[in-house]
């Protein structure tokens, strides 16, 4: 069941527990409940930034606080894999991967975190400011000196990552080991074929984000009347309820007949099933969702449901 993450010592189960929700949409006694369950269930990997969830008023990077106070509660961090991410606007100033950006924020990240080492720290997004060279070995050190295991990347093209990759392998310093992007049944684009094959070819893994497209492929939104239900029905009509968005759900009703699962299942185990990957980045803020997500990629879909869901998308 476990996989490899690129060319680490990591393995874990297909599933990395997206955190954003702790301290948003999750408070602190809700999140500590689903962290539970997502352990409980077999899984290991949870993965949070320092800019979560700076959105909320009166928020300050809540979600790797929540989950420093938890760890510190269970006694847990040789148990678990914390995934974490930099370069988002912090505000003050505090933005961009320049090697003392990073510096700082990797001892604010561990200061929340309550330990002495994130397994794999990521660049949420490209520092065009920057040069990469200055960012990697920034990593470096940080790598050196035993405060990052490994390091991932974020909201990269094939061509930001081809540089990095040829940076890292002629300085002979540390590597990108995966790349955080936007993909699932709807948008593929982030994904496409040029960087499917430069991150297999360099042993890079996929941590696919926004795997249910904000709920789209759970199936809930359908109609006008379901659009009006959620404050996120409009950005979501506006971007999913169109002829391929109605294709996909169509191919995802069937294969979920034909393997008995919910369309959650089906959206996940889809991801899954891809080359690549390492394993569906989801979002939880309950135990009872822990519990729909974990038997979604474990699900093994039929050839033919592979099939008709890839061709739906295209």
């Amino acid at each position: 069941m476990k996989r490899r993450l690129g060319q680490t010592d990591i393995q874990i189960a297909p599933w990395v527990l997206g955190t954003n929700t702790a301290g948003w949409t999750a408070d602190e006694a809700t999140s500590f409940a689903t962290f539970d369950a997502f352990v409980d269930a077999g899984f290991t990997a949870l993965d949070t930034a320092d800019v979560y969830s700076r959105w909320v008023p009166g928020n300050d990077s809540e979600s790797e606080k929540i989950i420093g106070r938890w760890m510190k509660a269970r006694g847990n961090r040789d148990k678990v894999h914390v995934f974490t991410k930099t370069g988002m606007d912090m505000g003050d100033g505090r933005k961009g991967l320049s090697a003392r950006r990073i510096e700082e924020a990797v001892e604010d990240s561990l200061t929340r975190l309550q330990t002495d080492y994130i397994d794999l720290y990521q660049s949420h997004q490209p520092d065009p400011d920057t040069p990469e060279e200055e960012t990697l070995e920034a990593y470096e050190r940080l790598v050196q000196a035993g405060k990052v295991r490994w390091i991932g990347c974020s909201n990269y093209n094939t061509a930001e990552l081809e540089r990095a990759i040829r940076t890292s392998k002629e300085k002979g310093i540390a590597q990108y080991q995966s790349v955080q992007n936007e993909f699932n049944l709807y948008a593929r684009d982030k994904y496409d074929a040029d960087l499917a094959e430069l991150m297999q070819g360099n042993g890079l893994s996929l941590l696919p984000f926004f795997s249910l497209a904000g709920g789209f492929l759970t199936g809930k939104y359908r109609s006008e009347d379901d659009l009006r239900k959620s404050k996120r029905g409009e950005s979501i009509g506006r971007r999913y309820m169109n002829p391929k968005g109605h294709a996909i759900l169509h191919a995802m009703d069937r294969a979920a007949e034909r393997e008995d699962a919910s369309l959650t299942e089906i959206a996940l185990a889809w991801i899954v099933a891809q080359p690549g990957v390492v394993g569906a980045l989801a979002s939880a803020s309950s135990p009872q969702q822990v519990a729909e997500l974990a038997g979604a990629v474990t699900l093994e879909l039929s050839a033919d449901s592979l099939r008709e869901l890839t061709a739906a998308g295209i």
